[in-house]
C-alpha cells in the first residue's frame, strides 16, 4: 500500500514532487527503501513524517563522522552527540512533533519519557542488540563505512521499516572510497523488498541547487 488515500502527510502531500511521492510511498510498500538524495530535498522530514504515520517506535541512526577531527569535548555523551540530530529535530518540528518531550533522552525523568517514541541512537549501540518492530532511519549513510552499515543492518528483523538516507555526493570521511553507501545501493538495487529512490532538487533555492552541481 502507498501513502494511505486522503493522508494529507502534515501537509506535504499536495506538494510532493514525483520524485519525493516515490519515495513516500516507497516507504510505505517496501521494507527497505534507500534514497540517494541531494541536501534540502526534504528527505530527513519526510522520512520523520512516514514514520509518525507508521506509529512504530523511530530509531534514528547517525554516525559520529566529526569526532576524530574536533578532538576532546567536554559534556555528557548525549550533549556531544547533539548536533548530528538537528536534521532529526528540525524534521519533528515541522510536522508538529515537540522534541523535549517525543524524543526519548537518557537524562530525562521517567514521566518524561513515557510520551517518547523517538530513540536518537549512534551506529555504535548496535553492536550485540536487536531491532523488533519499529522504523528504522539511518541517515547520513554516505558516512558510513560498509562495515558499520552492515553491523547495524544485520540487527535489524523483517518486522522493521528501513530507511536508508545519504549523498554519494557529499561524503566527509577522509577516504571517500571507505564510504560503504554506493555498494549497499548496489547490492540491494534488486532486491524484491527494496525501492532505491532519487531525490535532485534541494529547496532551498537556486544558489544551493547550482552550488552542488560542481565537481
Amino acid at each position: 500500500m502507498p501513502l494511505p488515500k486522503h493522508n494529507m502527510l502534515f501537509g506535504f502531500a499536495d506538494k510532493l514532487t514525483d520524485e519525493q511521492r516515490k519515495f513516500v510511498d516507497s516507504i510505505f510498500d517496501k521494507r527497505l527503501t534507500i534514497v540517494n538524495a541531494r541536501s534540502g530535498t526534504g528527505k530527513t522530514t519526510l522520512a520523520v513524517a512516514c514514520a509518525s504515520i507508521l506509529q512504530k517506535p523511530l530509531i534514528y541512526i547517525f554516525s559520529l563522522v566529526m569526532e576524530g577531527s574536533m578532538g576532546f569535548r567536554p559534556g555528557t555523551q548525549e550533549e556531544k552527540e547533539a548536533e548530528y540530530i538537528v536534521p532529526l529535530i528540525d524534521a519533528l518540528k515541522k510536522i508538529n512533533e515537540d522534541p523535549r518531550t517525543c524524543m526519548y533522552k537518557e537524562s530525562n525523568p521517567d514521566f518524561i519519557n513515557k510520551s517518547a517514541w523517538v530513540f536518537p541512537r549512534s551506529h555504535i549501540f548496535a553492536r550485540g542488540i536487536n531491532i523488533e518492530d519499529c522504523t528504522v532511519i539511518i541517515d547520513e549513510c554516505q558516512n558510513f563505512t560498509k562495515q558499520e552499515l552492515r553491523k547495524v543492518l544485520t540487527r535489524i528483523h523483517d518486522s522493521c521499516k528501513i530507511i536508508m538516507i545519504g549523498h554519494t555526493g557529499q561524503i566527509d570521511l577522509k577516504n571517500p572510497k571507505d564510504s560503504g553507501f554506493k555498494p549497499y545501493i548496489d547490492h540491494f538495487r534488486n532486491k524484491e523488498y527494496a525501492d532505491i529512490c532519487e531525490l535532485n532538487w534541494n529547496f532551498r533555492g537556486t544558489l544551493a541547487n547550482d552550488a552542488d552541481e560542481i565537481e
